[in-house]
């Protein structure tokens, strides 16, 4: 019997693999650190422990699995998405740096903040800028696009994340401006890239396309809270 990937059970390969610093709880279930996500994992056979990783009534956890998972007994499904897992193994186009496109650093953290939760890229929290370099660019002092990393569930596999653009700027083609900074920095490294889209977001899915990436997995995100009392 062949053994897993490490993408295809994502979650469980970072907590378990390159990134298990950022976890707060390990073993049969895993959790990363809350401030940079709410992601978290169980071990086939132990979902029904993942209850305990729920710290109050408004916490949640978001699975990343080949299916929609059953609430286990004291949570709650609160929603479920879709996901399609994309990976760049191929040859990449080589596009000159953009000299436009800044490294952003921890006094940039409050702009990137305000940023994704007005485009909504995917979930964001205090943290989140930590986990790789993120990209930007900026008019008139203003931050209106940026992109980065966030998983690294193997040496050699990267995640792009984060992609995003102010609304009054988009239709300009900054996404792939800023997709291709981090892809640059990636084949510096000799990482693959990989991302996981929302399936029904098609026009970011063609974008993707477009830079090389092809469709891998298609994948579910089960989010999960306390059950009700």
């Amino acid at each position: 019997m062949m053994d897993a990937h490490p993408l295809d059970r994502p979650i469980w390969s970072l907590l378990n693999g390159p990134q298990s610093s950022l976890a707060v709880a390990r073993g049969t279930v895993c959790r990363i650190d809350p401030t940079y996500g709410p992601f978290a994992a169980a071990a086939p056979g132990h979902e029904a422990e993942l209850a305990d990783l729920l710290t109050s009534a408004e916490d949640e956890i978001w699975l990343v699995e080949n299916k929609e998972l059953v609430a286990p007994p004291g949570t709650r499904v609160l929603r479920t998405a879709p996901l399609l897992q994309m990976i760049a193994d191929g040859p990449l186009e080589q596009h000159p740096v953009d000299p436009e496109l800044v490294l952003l650093t921890e006094a940039d953290a409050p702009e990137m903040t305000a940023l994704a939760l007005e485009t909504q890229p995917g979930p964001w929290r205090s943290h989140t800028h930590r986990y790789g370099p993120y990209y930007g660019l900026r008019e008139e002092g203003r931050l209106i696009a940026m992109a980065g990393e966030r998983m690294r569930p193997a040496p050699g596999l990267a995640e792009l994340s984060g992609v995003c653009t102010a609304p009054d700027r988009q239709g300009r083609g900054l996404a792939g401006r800023m997709i291709r900074r981090v892809l640059a920095g990636f084949a510096e490294r000799g990482d693959t890239p990989f991302l996981h889209s929302y399936a029904y977001n098609t026009h970011a899915i063609r974008l993707y396309e477009s830079l090389g990436f092809r469709a891998r997995l298609a994948l579910v995100v089960t989010v999960l809270g306390r059950a009700e009392p």
